[in-house]
């Protein structure tokens, strides 16, 4: 599992010109992809490290302070450009293994006290931020 988690002021996601989530106060992004050999150990992991990170202004965590999460599935956080100029996406798990393993990720995020917002899965998204710092770091789980 990887995830790019994003400090921000605010964020939304639109789909079809309809919002489907959003934070409108300082929280995180996180983009999230998901790959074949996923599980609950890794979804238990990424969101305690979402929870837990220490990149909100004044060194605090989001579980800290309860600050909003938009939880965005990006399944082209694995792609693969070693070879040739068009990106492969053979390391993404398939949408009906990784969906509910966001699904899982999203409630686990709500275990640790905070509020989650998603993004729609599979949808073509449209994903507006304002980055804090900017502040962006990446995690494996």
């Amino acid at each position: 599992m990887r995830a790019v988690v994003q400090r921000v002021t605010r964020a939304r996601v639109t789909v079809e010109g309809e919002v489907v989530g959003a934070v409108d106060g300082p929280g995180l992004l996180v983009l999230l992809g998901v790959t074949h050999d996923d599980g609950p150990a890794q979804v238990e992991l990424i969101a305690r490290k979402v929870a837990q990170l220490r990149i909100l202004r004044g060194e605090r965590a989001a579980a800290d302070v309860g600050a909003p999460v938009l939880l965005v599935s990006q399944f082209t956080l694995y792609a693969d450009t070693r070879k040739g100029r068009r990106p492969t996406w053979n390391a993404a798990a398939p949408g009906d293994v990784a969906q509910p393993l966001v699904d899982a990720v999203a409630d686990a995020l709500r275990g640790h006290g905070l509020p989650v917002e998603t993004g729609r899965f599979g949808a073509d998204m449209a994903v507006e931020l304002v980055n804090d710092g900017p502040t962006t770091i990446l995690l494996d789980a």
